[in-house]
């Protein structure tokens, strides 16, 4: 009972202190302007370094989708509706999941052993002793930097992985590439692509923000740095998970 106790009250501490980072991360902005520098350098680190990974997932992701769908369909004889399935797996699913999940192995893990590494050799104290905001600093610039290029790279990983998928259906399904073409744009509209955009954006927003919160919150010298990357990648992934279910429902909802 007392370790069940001991387990609550930990994750009670651990989500208040999330949730007042975030806070003041975004309210950094309007009490100091952020270093336009550093939000452009982790844009770099988190979306271009991160393009070739994403559009490799992509591509193979989008081929194993039509494969699969066509070997399912070609029992009803319908194997032409793959574009179909494929564009709206994609845009509306597979693309931010898959992306977000690549984003937190990749720059998640990265974000958390540079904080975790700066806590541990006493560079963020160092900043609070100088007056400085560490939040403002090093948490800030990485959230706003995620936010905007995570959804990009949402669009680079559904325009592959479709792609892909017409390599599948004109080679191996012998489908046309312009019925491929026309079964896309039949299924996939405008809302379709804009709540994968909005997805990839939260995505974003949570995988870098939980890599920040466990960079923060590392204890134990070198070997809390791996900790922190560690618990970074997967508290990242459990939440992308589990998040993606909720905003899918309240897309749905207010579509």
């Amino acid at each position: 009972m007392k370790a069940l106790f001991s387990l609550f009250y930990m994750t009670i501490r651990a989500i208040g202190e999330y949730s007042q980072m975030v806070c003041e991360a975004f309210v950094a902005p309007f009490r100091r302007r952020l270093d336009r520098k550093e939000i452009f350098r982790q844009m770099v680190e988190i979306g271009v370094k991160s393009v070739p990974i994403v559009l490799i997932t992509g591509m193979f992701t989008g081929m194993v989708l039509a494969m699969q769908t066509a070997y399912g369909l070609q029992r009803f004889g319908v194997k032409n509706y793959v574009g179909h399935i494929t564009g709206l797996s994609f845009v509306r699913e597979l693309g931010p999941v898959l992306t977000a999940i690549v984003v937190c192995g990749r720059s998640g893990a990265g974000v958390a052993a540079e904080i975790a590494s700066m806590v541990v050799t006493e560079q963020v104290d160092a900043m609070r002793a100088l007056g400085a905001n560490p939040i403002a600093k090093l948490v800030s610039p990485r959230i706003f930097a995620a936010i905007i290029v995570t959804p990009i790279l949402v669009v680079f990983a559904n325009v592959i992985g479709m792609y892909g998928g017409l390599l599948i259906g004109v080679y191996e399904l012998g489908l046309s590439a312009h019925l491929y073409y026309r079964s896309i744009l039949y299924a996939v509209v405008l809302k379709d692509i804009f709540d994968g955009v909005i997805k990839g954006m939260l995505f974003g927003f949570l995988v870098v923000s939980v890599a920040c919160h466990r960079g923060l919150t590392t204890e134990g010298g070198t070997e809390g740095v791996g900790k922190s990357t560690t618990s970074a990648v997967v508290f990242g992934c459990v939440v992308i998970i589990i998040s993606d279910y909720f905003v899918t429902k309240l897309l749905i909802i207010l579509g």
